[in-house]
């Protein structure tokens, strides 16, 4: 019977034809935490890159555990290092991206002292960082999105494994975290959601949120009407509590998926098309709800034909 005991953390890193100093500083972020050696699990999984990054990380190959698949995109990375963990907390990493290492270590005590399921963080683009020692009150998360507009990004919080269940992210999609991570709140009872940037995120030429092609446009598209179709359904299952949570959800991705298609494509015959797909669903015209004020607008603005036009020509 084995005595190791189980790391507190493991980080999953992901990579894909990244330039390996990216690769090797997002490491050393990670290496640098106040985590001992046992206490960490750092599972770098390289999705089919071209050239081998593990050739560029002499200092780190002893500190991480290496996986080399076949191209298969971000969620099937993912998927592939959540498999490999073995640690009590998962915190996912874009390998072009880092920790912000003391901001992030406000994250880690908050891990060790006080049991979390789930401990959200913001992000930051800047050197300006951002960090507040004030301990809110946990939430259970039905709650949390009841009230809060949510950043989906999986790389915006650590989470407990055990709250995972059988939820994996679905390979081939893009967006694949706003499917995921309002599941994966739903399943925790204790959430904190700290006023700190904690994560170091890397605005890059090249990446798929960038990607304006044609054809990548209208695959972004269309797998978030799939997701906003398959979390309506789940909403529609769900006990009355978590079931309004999801629905505010699901109203805010169909809100940004409306004003998405009409800046990426501006297209009215899209336009048209998609909110007819909407209105068959029963995701249009958008719920009669103050979200927010944001929200409260826009669903006058996008339920009369006239309006959508002007709002389309605006924003030309």
């Amino acid at each position: 019977m084995s005595d190791k005991k189980q790391p507190l953390v493991s980080f999953i890193v992901t990579c894909y034809n990244l330039p390996h100093d990216m690769v090797k500083e997002c490491l050393n972020s990670i290496i640098n935490l106040s985590l001992r050696k046992a206490e960490r699990e750092i599972i770098l999984i390289d999705d089919g890159s071209d050239t081998d990054p593990l050739a560029s990380l002499n200092d780190e190959r002893n500190e991480i555990m290496y996986i080399r698949q076949k191209n298969g995109g971000l969620s099937s990375a993912r998927n592939t290092g959540l498999r490999m963990a073995t640690g009590k907390y998962i915190q996912f990493v874009d390998g072009d991206d880092r920790l912000v290492t003391e901001a992030y270590e406000r994250c880690l005590d908050v891990v060790r002292y006080n049991e979390p399921d789930l401990v959200l963080f913001d992000s930051t683009d800047s050197d300006k960082v951002r960090i507040n020692y004030e301990l809110p009150e946990p939430m259970d998360g039905a709650h949390y999105m009841r009230h809060n507009n949510i950043h989906a990004v999986a790389w915006g919080y650590i989470f407990n494994r055990r709250i995972l269940g059988n939820l994996r992210f679905t390979p081939g999609t893009l967006h694949e975290d706003e499917e995921f991570t309002p599941q994966l709140i739903l399943h925790a009872e204790k959430v904190y959601s700290l006023n700190i940037t904690a994560y170091y995120y890397r605005k890059r030429q090249g990446s798929i949120t960038n990607n304006v092609n044609k054809r990548n446009i209208i695959k972004r598209l269309n797998d978030v009407e799939r997701i906003i179709t398959h979390l309506n359904y789940l909403a529609d299952i769900l006990p009355a509590g978590d079931k309004s949570a999801m629905k505010r959800r699901v109203a805010q991705l169909t809100m940004d998926y409306i004003y998405n298609t009409v800046i990426l494509t501006r297209s009215a015959k899209q336009i048209e098309k998609r909110i007819s797909r909407l209105e068959t669903k029963g995701l249009f015209p958008l719920p009669d709800a103050n979200y927010t004020t944001k929200y409260t607008i826009f669903r006058h603005l996008s339920k009369n034909r006239i309006l959508r036009k002007i709002f389309e020509i605006t924003l030309k």
